[in-house]
């Protein structure tokens, strides 16, 4: 008798959910996904204001630089540019995928971050690309970018002299 009590008790357990009155509440079950972490320009937003001003661009192209200075001299290799993780996410910067490229086009893209062909790129020289980069992607000219202003302008050629104004 004692097991048959036990087994019906568990089974009541098991059935509560079931049983209970159509207008209770579901029981609470962590069904929430983790936080994603921003990709592409936004990855910058560091105020999380939906756009990414030209002093949070700063401070993020500078902290990336830092990143890929694996050595910590103060200057990039090509094959420090090159060695780079790709970036997480949809990224839509000019630049951001280098390991997605082929060889060739890594090379290239040193070559021009590498303005005065010592074969090192400077956080000066990395600053300057970088900066046009978002000079680039504000369309609007007023100081501030967001991915779809970014997307839209990439979308065009660099020498397009037409602005699509927001």
């Amino acid at each position: 008798m004692p097991k048959l009590f036990s087994l019906a008790t568990a089974l009541l357990f098991l059935a509560a959910p079931t049983l209970a009155a159509p207008g209770d509440p579901a029981p609470a079950t962590p069904t929430t996904k983790p936080a994603r972490e921003p990709a592409g320009v936004m990855r910058y937003d560091t105020n999380k204001d939906g756009v990414v001003d030209r002093a949070e661009w700063k401070v993020g192209q500078e902290a990336r630089f830092k990143r890929l200075d694996a050595n910590g001299d103060g200057k990039l290799t090509q094959d420090e540019l090159s060695a780079r993780t790709p970036t997480a996410g949809n990224s839509v910067l000019p630049g951001d995928r280098q390991t997605d490229r082929p060889p060739g086009r890594q090379s290239a893209y040193f070559q021009r971050l590498d303005a005065d062909k010592d074969g090192v790129v400077t956080l000066i020289e990395f600053m300057a690309v970088t900066d046009g980069n978002f000079a680039r992607c504000d369309l609007n000219k007023d100081g501030r970018i967001d991915t779809a202003e970014c997307r839209q302008a990439l979308q065009r050629k660099p020498g397009d002299s037409t602005r699509s104004m927001r």
